[in-house]
């Protein structure tokens, strides 16, 4: 598909992964590129939807809005969760077709296998079984986007496709500790215990959990990558293809921000799923794409980031 002069409607295109795509996309030479935040349109909202496709005229949609969290946010708000998600994937899809746009690209979430898969998660495997609890409702809802997505092409040749991406860390993340996911979480408990001077910080869980990161940068560049080539049912996952246990994790994270302090595991917590890591031959064989940055590099980056943004924001 050539897209140079195509009409791009990015859905949370000012957020975390969102402002890395953008600027991905205009690296690659693309012009007509809009960035949707939830101030612009409500999404969860059909005649938001409606008036969004009237004013952006969009001949793509790749769609990363979501409402999301780590753990802690995912056991207070599953409802929310699943409504918020399941609504804004169906009712941007069904409009995308009867608007007949050219493409949509439905981002989807690792969350969706199942809680018990074979290490590394290939494609096959996303049916073989429930989600991890406390992400089940935020999965599946996501997961619908690859049945609605499929059953649209079947039924009407609409041209949607879905990709999978692990979780992802870079400069802009979520720093919110209400809603943090492990790495910023973590980087900011280090260096706020650093600052305040104190001798310890507490983790959820046992350490024994292993999780697969992706560099923020990585993943928009796969993106980029599937939309401008990739044209098929199948869903794809987006990864770094390596894994890591928890407890290693805090140990490169206190290294790089020099915490030396005491790590308290609070095993009352829940680890979430055992184990995560994706398979990501589809992705390389299908678009050429292999993740480039490691956990170490993407993480100072990310540490740097962080402390160059607390230090703007506090003068």
């Amino acid at each position: 598909m050539l897209l140079k002069n195509k009409r791009i409607t990015v859905t949370g295109g000012k957020g975390f992964l969102g402002c890395h795509l953008v600027m991905k996309l205009r690296e690659r030479g693309y012009e007509h590129i809009d960035a949707i935040s939830s101030s612009d349109y409500d999404l969860t909202d059909l005649d938001n939807i409606r008036q969004m496709y009237t004013d952006r005229k969009p001949d793509i949609v790749i769609h990363l809005a979501a409402r999301v969290g780590g753990i802690g946010y995912n056991r207070e708000n599953p409802a929310t969760l699943f409504y918020a998600n399941l609504i804004m994937g169906a009712q941007l899809i069904h409009e995308g077709y009867l608007r007949k746009i050219e493409k949509f690209v439905a981002i989807g979430t690792v969350c969706a296998y199942p809680k018990f898969t074979p290490i590394p998660f290939r494609e096959d495997d996303l049916w073989n079984g429930y989600p991890e609890e406390t992400n089940a409702p935020y999965g599946l809802a996501k997961k619908m986007m690859l049945v609605q997505s499929q059953a649209y092409r079947q039924q009407y040749g609409f041209n949607s496709i879905f990709l999978i991406p692990v979780n992802l860390y870079g400069p802009c993340d979520n720093f919110d500790p209400q809603s943090s996911h492990v790495i910023p979480s973590l980087i900011k408990r280090c260096l706020d215990a650093k600052t305040n001077n104190e001798k310890e910080i507490v983790v959820w869980g046992s350490g024994q959990a292993t999780r697969e990161f992706i560099y923020v940068e990585d993943a928009a560049e796969a993106i980029v990558l599937a939309t401008e080539s990739y044209d098929k049912n199948d869903p794809v996952n987006i990864g770094a293809g390596c894994e890591i246990s928890i407890n290693n994790l805090v140990e490169l994270i206190t290294e790089l921000t020099e915490f030396q302090g005491r790590i308290i595991w609070d095993e009352s917590k829940p680890d979430g799923q055992p184990r995560r890591m994706l398979d990501t031959t589809r992705a390389f064989q299908e678009f050429g794409f292999t993740a480039k940055t490691s956990l170490r590099d993407g993480l100072k980056k990310t540490i740097d980031w962080y402390q160059e943004s607390k230090g703007r924001s506090t003068k």
